[in-house]
C-alpha cells in the first residue's frame, strides 16, 4: 500500500488542497471550462465521502488507546480532553456527512453544464 503514515498523507492531502486554492485564483489553460469545475468538484466530493471512515478510525483508536490506559494530559484534565476530542471528532464527521452530500448535489448540477463559446 504505502510506508507514509496517516498524519503524512493528511498533510500531503491539506498541501494539495492548498496548491488547488493557489491553482484556481486565475484562469489557465486547464482551468476555464465548466468541465474543469466538474472534475474537481467531483474529486473533492470523494475526498468528503471518505472523510468520515477516517474521522471515525481516528476516534476508535483514541477510546481504544483510553481504555487500555495508555493516555494521560499534560494538564491533567485527562476526561475533559477526551471530551474534547470525541466531540470534536463527532462533529466534524457529521460536517464531512454534510459536506459531501453537498458538493455531490453540485456535482450533479454541474453535470449538464457545458461551455458556450
Amino acid at each position: 500500500m504505502t510506508d507514509k503514515t496517516p498524519a503524512k498523507l493528511a498533510d500531503e492531502a491539506a498541501e494539495a488542497i492548498r496548491a488547488i486554492n493557489h491553482l484556481t485564483m486565475s484562469p489557465r489553460d486547464d482551468w476555464q471550462y465548466p468541465g474543469d469545475v466538474y472534475s474537481l468538484v467531483a474529486n473533492l466530493s470523494q475526498m468528503a465521502m471518505m472523510l468520515p471512515q477516517a474521522l471515525e478510525q481516528a476516534s476508535h483508536l483514541m477510546n481504544k488507546l483510553n481504555e487500555g490506559g495508555h493516555l494521560r494530559s499534560d494538564k491533567g484534565t485527562l476526561d475533559q480532553d477526551l471530551g474534547e476530542v470525541f466531540y470534536g471528532l463527532d462533529d466534524a464527521r457529521n460536517a464531512a456527512q454534510k459536506l459531501y452530500g453537498s458538493l455531490n448535489r453540485a456535482h450533479n448540477g454541474l453535470g449538464p453544464i457545458g461551455y458556450k463559446d
